[in-house]
């Protein structure tokens, strides 16, 4: 007679013993890690996002002043740029002559001169004086010294730094050197000299052998007209004659009026700079919203890692506190900078160019600087507040990091003892249902024996 007991799989009967054995404590270290890897990515979103955002603080405090003044001459006769120290405006200028930089060709070089006696040369322009030792210029070690390593040793020269730039050009096969001043005006030509008598060096400093490719001149601008205005000239192109105004001239006239510059208020730029605070704020926002929401039970979304965090609540408190601070009785509001429901902002464009003609200097006032040896008004107040959190050292994001990283140590270690605790129960279950396994084969071969010794045999 067949016995009838069950059987069992060694293998698969253990790994499930094994498995219910640490099934809670499993499940319990599982949701502790996704808590700990949500954290640590949540944390590095928020510190992106908070870092993003003071990125826009420090740009607005570069600029000086959020109001953006706008300086246009009427033709093209160069660029202008102004701050908020411009004065508002029509000026009026005549540009007779722009500034150039000296640029001259060397020909009747000994090119392929023996190095050793080349000489030494002095090139001067402007302040600045450097010397050039020609028999050390053979860089390519034959002995022989051609314009181009002397371009080249003139451009590596200690003391130029740019100063004067060395180039060579060939013109029906004669190779020629030149050489560029880098700063236009007449006192910063070119000026080249031999204090040790050489080939190379006695025949740069030959004035015969120069040939005068851009004369340097000064630029000559007027203020006012040609014939009754102020004469300006200088060594630049570049003038700042005006306060809080840069112009840039490109442009001689040949004659006629002088051009007219307009200095003026930049609405455009000052609703864009201001914009531009609008959106890193509203970018900032939408981040702390996603990482504080609670859920919705209806569409089974659940809570974000930080729905019930007290520390992120009170940064998003402590940011409103700061936008809606008052200087005097004026605020962000007036200049169109309002809050919605949800904690971003809008811009009333309107209401900003309005409040901009009334008091222009007070949005400046409002939002301040967030420069770090005097931090002002609100872009002072978020800046500090952002770097409570992001710095390095002692900031909140750092210190929770910290804890966060020593959180998933733990929960590593715990994991390994777990598995240790799994491996155990499998090898112990895999014993003894193997053995249970061998017992039963056993049994059923004894019972196959017994039931053909004394089975029924009525039929034989």
């Amino acid at each position: 007679m067949a016995i009838t007991a069950p059987t069992y799989d060694p293998i698969s009967t253990a790994q499930g013993l094994a498995t219910s054995s640490i099934s809670a404590a499993q499940a319990l270290l599982d949701a502790q890690t996704k808590t700990a890897t949500a954290t640590a990515t949540a944390l590095t979103s928020l510190s992106s996002a908070m870092s993003a955002f003071d990125s826009v603080l420090s740009s607005l405090t570069a600029k000086k002043s959020v109001v953006s003044n706008t300086a246009t001459f009427s033709s093209a006769v160069g660029t202008a740029t102004a701050t908020t120290a411009a004065t508002p405006g029509n000026y009026f200028f005549y540009v007779e002559q722009i500034a150039t930089a000296h640029q001259a060709a060397y020909s009747g070089l000994p090119d392929g001169t023996d190095a050793a006696t080349a000489g030494t040369i002095h090139i001067g322009s402007g302040d600045t004086q450097f010397s050039v030792d020609l028999s050390q210029a053979d860089s390519s070690a034959d002995g022989k010294l051609s314009v181009k390593e002397l371009a080249a040793a003139i451009n590596a020269a200690t003391d130029n730094a740019g100063t004067v730039t060395a180039s060579t050009m060939t013109i029906n096969g004669v190779t020629s050197l030149v050489l560029t001043a880098n700063r236009t005006g007449e006192a910063n030509a070119v000026t080249v000299t031999a204090s040790a008598a050489g080939s190379m060096a006695d025949a740069l400093a030959d004035t015969d052998n120069a040939k005068q490719l851009v004369t340097a001149k000064d630029a000559i601008v007027w203020l006012g007209d040609k014939t009754t205005g102020t004469q300006l000239k200088q060594p630049s192109n570049t003038y700042t004659v005006l306060d809080g105004v840069t112009m840039t001239f490109t442009s001689a006239q040949s004659g006629g009026s002088p051009v007219s510059l307009t200095v003026g208020q930049d609405s455009t730029g000052t609703a864009a700079n201001v914009q531009s605070f609008v959106d890193g704020w509203n970018k900032l926002i939408g981040v702390l919203a996603g990482l504080t929401s609670h859920g919705d039970a209806t569409s089974s979304t659940a809570p974000a890692i930080f729905a019930s965090d007290s520390g992120i609540t009170a940064l998003q408190s402590r940011m409103q506190a700061i936008l809606r601070q008052k200087i005097g009785d004026s605020s962000l509001v007036a200049y169109g900078i309002t809050a919605q429901r949800d904690g971003t902002l809008t811009l009333n464009g309107d209401r900003l160019k309005k409040q901009l003609a009334i008091d222009p200097a007070g949005l400046d006032t409002l939002l301040g600087s967030a420069s770090m040896t005097a931090p002002t008004g609100v872009l002072g107040g978020l800046d500090k507040l952002m770097s409570q959190w992001t710095s390095s050292t002692g900031g909140q994001i750092a210190q929770r990091r910290e804890n966060n990283t020593k959180l998933q140590a733990t929960l590593t270690t715990k994991q390994t003892r777990l598995t240790d605790q799994y491996n155990s129960a499998y090898n112990r279950y895999l014993k003894q249902f193997t053995a249970l396994q061998e017992l039963q084969t056993q049994m059923n071969g004894n019972s196959s024996l017994f039931d053909a010794l004394f089975g029924d045999k009525s039929d034989s």
